[in-house]
């Protein structure tokens, strides 16, 4: 079982479920590690000052953000620390769309979120509510002291959190020569329309994701293995050898934070409904927390350091 990355709560309206945020993904191809060819030691890495080429321990290390005019920034961990957003270990839905409206090329890392403490009861009621409403949630959460923007995921039994890319971080398409779009604009016949669709069809066919593996992996598999049976190995004898959580919070009255919720977004126009339909007197002040998009404002996004050697 994966460790936990943190435990925290999902936000929305007033209603939290406490959470824990699991790795849903792994890496299985092949680690190749570096090996010194005259002696089969391995290969390690260093921190070296590129000025004078000596060994340099992390504590003397500091994180610059390098300026136009060749001048940096030196921030300390507890500058930058202060900089995040305030709310670390919540996932605060800020609106549902429609899943279509997510382009595959935004999507970048699944996590799966597990219900804790006694969140059972209002993690399936989310759940199952954006299932038969046919959305999904668009949140932001800290992970490893970065902000990401995210994709909260109904996908069987489970809620999955998937980090969108920033529209920052993809690409526009006018950087590359792309063939006009429309089948007149391209050029393209009834004929070939015709037998491209023929052909497409034929090859359709239910999803199955099992049956897909890595075949490059499994063939470097095949080769160790080879190499194994005929006694083609090397001793390395190894020279280096080598989890934070936080309290999740009790869930209290749902209806009436699900109530409360409505109202404050007008959709009671002023008036609780009661657990029995009717309405109730006018909503009062807030109860619990506020969600996080409601109680603050956000700091402009700040233009992300280049990544150096």
């Amino acid at each position: 079982m994966p460790r936990i990355i943190w435990k925290g709560a999902i936000s929305f309206g007033l209603v939290h479920v406490p959470v824990a945020l699991y790795p849903a993904s792994q890496q299985v191809g092949i680690d190749f590690d570096w090996l010194d060819k005259r002696s089969m030691d391995p290969v390690g890495y260093k921190r070296i000052n590129k000025r004078t080429g000596r060994e340099i321990q992390s504590e003397h290390i500091v994180k610059g953000i390098r300026q136009d005019d060749g001048d940096y920034v030196v921030l300390s961990d507890a500058q930058i620390k202060s900089a995040y957003p305030q709310a670390t270990q919540s996932i605060e839905i800020e609106t549902f769309v429609q899943a279509a409206e997510i382009a595959f090329t935004l999507l970048d890392t699944p996590y799966y979120l597990e219900p804790i403490g006694k969140g059972d009861k209002v993690y399936a009621l989310l759940r199952e509510a954006m299932r038969e409403a046919g959305v999904i949630g668009i949140a932001r959460v800290v992970i490893h002291t970065k902000e990401h923007l995210a994709a909260l995921v109904p996908s069987g039994a489970a809620l999955v959190l998937n980090t969108i890319r920033w529209a920052s971080e993809i690409r526009p398409l006018d950087e590359l020569k792309l063939p006009a779009e429309g089948k007149s604009a391209a050029g393209l016949k009834p004929a070939e329309m015709k037998m491209a669709a023929q052909l497409i069809q034929d090859m359709t066919t239910p999803w199955v994701w099992e049956d897909y593996s890595d075949r490059f992996s499994d063939a470097v598999h095949q080769l160790v293995n080879k190499k194994i049976a005929a006694g083609e190995t090397e001793t390395v004898t190894p020279v280096e050898s080598e989890a934070t959580e936080a309290e999740g919070s009790n869930v209290v009255d749902l209806t009436a934070l699900l109530a409360q919720s409505l109202a404050r977004r007008g959709g009671g126009k002023g008036r609780a409904p009661t657990a029995t339909g009717k309405e109730d007197k006018p909503a009062g002040k807030a109860m619990a927390k506020t969600t996080g998009a409601a109680a603050r404002k956000r700091a402009p996004a700040k233009s992300a350091a280049r990544k150096r050697a």
